[in-house]
């Protein structure tokens, strides 16, 4: 990681009153555990449960809420879609904790955030159904986020990684696999665990063909397809390697819980989806005030 002094004012660019860019933060304005959603009406349905809200800010999609349930403080952001906003957010972040943002200087002693993603996503696998609460064991980036940074990959990411292209067998297909860095997994024991796939965008890179041809006409199969060992493809979403790959990079910790909305396979779609959603940031709340 790039360990620099004195970062210059076009790399890390600041507003008027010291804030980050485009979050509009300052470092007092955030927790250390940090929910983030892509949806900024979806804040308020999680602070909702807040005892006592400090700070409401937004910018742009970029909406943020901290707050208290009893003595915990937590903080809910809104990221919008992509894992190119992920970038902003990721970094924009930990800038907020890790960087003197008046003297331009990374600090020496560095503070470990937890992410939690709480987000929307569809099976591709039949027996995983609408409504099921999933845990992403490992992102895989079907993106390019990753790409531009120089991130470590564990012997287990490498070696899982490169099951993963060989099953999958297509020059179209460039990705990255990042594991949940960090411990967060391990306080949701009792959820569906699989791999997440991340993807670029919402119709021909998740199979999806309206007006526009797809390239890849079998993408879905091939990727419900991938099995080895224990591990296996289960959902496809947007956020979930670009949040999992920069919190490995950064130094912090990420788990992304997603409320399965729709199963690919069985074409079926939630009848209930924001019972589902709620069920879903109800039980993240849960596990973060218990500890």
């Amino acid at each position: 990681m790039n360990e620099m002094k004195n970062i210059l004012e076009s790399e890390l660019v600041l507003n008027d009153d010291g804030s980050v860019y485009h979050l509009h933060l300052l470092p007092e304005d955030i927790a250390d555990n940090i929910i983030l959603v892509g949806d900024q009406d979806r804040v308020p349905e999680v602070s909702k449960y807040f005892d006592a809200i400090e700070i409401k800010k937004n910018k742009r999609e970029f909406v943020t809420h901290t707050g208290f349930i009893g003595s915990k403080r937590l903080t809910v952001l809104s990221t919008g879609i992509g894992t190119d906003n992920i970038d902003i957010v990721m970094n924009e972040l930990d800038a907020l904790v890790n960087i003197d943002l008046k003297k331009r200087e990374i600090k020496t002693k560095k503070t470990t955030l937890k992410f939690i993603r709480i987000g929307t996503s569809g099976s591709i696998q039949k027996n995983i159904l609408v409504d099921t609460i999933l845990a992403s064991s490992h992102g895989l980036g079907l993106d390019s986020l990753m790409n531009f940074y120089a991130l470590p990959f564990s012997h287990h990411e490498a070696e899982l990684h490169q099951e993963i292209q060989q099953q999958l067998n297509s020059p179209f297909i460039s990705s990255y696999l990042v594991q949940s860095p960090g411990n967060l997994i391990n306080k949701f024991p009792n959820m569906q665990i699989g791999i997440t796939a991340t993807c670029c965008g919402f119709y021909a890179p998740q199979g999806r063909m309206l007006r526009g041809n797809v390239k890849i006409s079998n993408l879905i199969k091939r990727l419900s397809n991938v099995n080895h060992n224990q591990f296996y493809i289960t959902n496809l979403e947007m956020e979930t390697a670009g949040i999992y790959g920069m919190a490995k990079l950064l130094g912090h910790e990420a788990v992304s819980i997603n409320a399965i909305l729709a199963n690919r396979i069985t074409h079926e779609f939630s009848k209930h989806p924001n019972k589902i959603i709620d069920q879903t940031i109800r039980n993240v709340l849960e596990v973060l005030v218990r500890g």
